[in-house]
């Protein structure tokens, strides 16, 4: 077998929290042998549940219909998940991904707007989802990691609507609809002030109580935004690391592989020198707001010393949670940490 099928085997607590269904997982992943066959047999997948999605728009059964494309986003998103060798095979699942979250957000409770957010002569792409009830919310800004993007989020979403809070989950550099024009960047703060200025010009939002939210690799951008832009009055940060660039040698090389891409380095040394940029050393001491930090004891990628390293600078308050038994982003203990960081997010936001 293919070593990084092999490694696939892993991925099963995170396509499944996150809205690929068990048997879809076992039936595709099982039956791979060449880590080439992945798009495109997750993307026939996938095709199953964006037909039962438009059938069910054709029927006017929306309920029905915002499960089924939901789903498929999701899918069609994993069918591209760190397969950046063939970036045409990429491409054509990502649109899809892209047209059937669009097709369901008008039917998901609560709805969702595709919005633009201007963004140094461009545009970064994100989802708004509104709590029903509530006039003028909160907003948590979520962001995702190496290779997440707002089609994987739904289920984290709501955790915080649920809780009187709006979210606005962007793709930022290197992800999602961002990933072909704008590389990653380490300076995030300049992303979470383009957010905060797109806030601040709406009337249903509440400008002065804005959150942040990130997995991943977002659990260093967050941490990063938050240390410089102040209109961000509190963070929760999940398997972030605090030095990316020291974790290079022992990522897996589909990780590697995808941050070269999403970097837009031309080759493995560039993006080792660009992997550490992305470090919070001098950074993490100018964070004064609170801080939710998570970390996974079984997390092979972000090891929890790193989430440790991020606690003990930080200045402001600080909340520290460790989860023994789980992977990396606790995809398999979410329940561990999901509805805690909501509650403390809330509190925070005076949602």
């Amino acid at each position: 077998m293919d070593p990084r099928i092999h490694h696939a085997h892993g991925f099963i607590s995170r396509f499944t929290v996150n809205g690929v269904h068990a048997s879809d997982f076992q039936d595709v992943v099982g039956s791979l042998e060449h880590w080439d066959q992945w798009c495109a047999a997750w993307s026939a997948r996938a095709a199953i549940h964006e037909g039962m999605g438009k059938a069910a728009l054709a029927e006017r059964q929306f309920a029905s219909a915002a499960e089924h494309l939901s789903r498929a986003a999701a899918t069609y998103h994993f069918a591209k998940y760190l397969f950046v060798q063939d970036m045409d095979q990429h491409r054509v699942a990502h649109g899809h991904a892209v047209e059937c979250l669009t097709l369901a957000l008008p039917h998901l409770s609560p709805p969702g707007e595709r919005v633009l957010i201007p963004y140094k002569g461009t545009t970064l792409v994100g989802l708004l989802r509104k709590p029903v009830g509530v006039k003028k919310p909160p907003v948590v800004f979520m962001t995702m990691g190496l290779d997440s993007t707002k089609e994987e989020l739904l289920t984290f979403q709501t955790n915080y609507t649920d809780r009187g809070m709006a979210i606005l989950a962007v793709d930022g550099p290197g992800q999602g609809e961002a990933e072909y024009e704008l590389p990653i960047q380490p300076y995030f703060e300049e992303v979470a002030a383009a957010v905060c200025d797109w806030i601040e010009a709406r009337d249903d939002l509440d400008a002065t109580r804005i959150g942040m939210w990130g997995i991943s690799l977002g659990g260093y951008y967050g941490p990063r935004a938050v240390a410089y832009e102040t209109r961000l009055k509190a963070c929760v940060a999940v398997c972030g690391p605090y030095d990316w660039g020291a974790l290079w040698d022992n990522m897996p090389s589909l990780t590697r592989d995808a941050f070269i891409r999403r970097s837009h380095s031309a080759s493995a040394e560039e993006g080792r020198v660009k992997a550490g940029e992305l470090c919070l050393r001098g950074v993490a001491e100018k964070i004064t707001c609170p801080l939710f930090v998570v970390g996974a004891g079984l997390d092979r990628l972000t090891p929890p010393e790193d989430a440790e390293a991020l606690v003990r600078e930080a200045k402001g308050e600080t909340e520290y949670l460790l989860i023994p038994d789980g992977n990396h982003v606790a995809h398999n203990r979410s329940y561990k940490y999901r509805p805690q960081t909501a509650d403390w997010m809330a509190r925070h936001l005076r949602a």
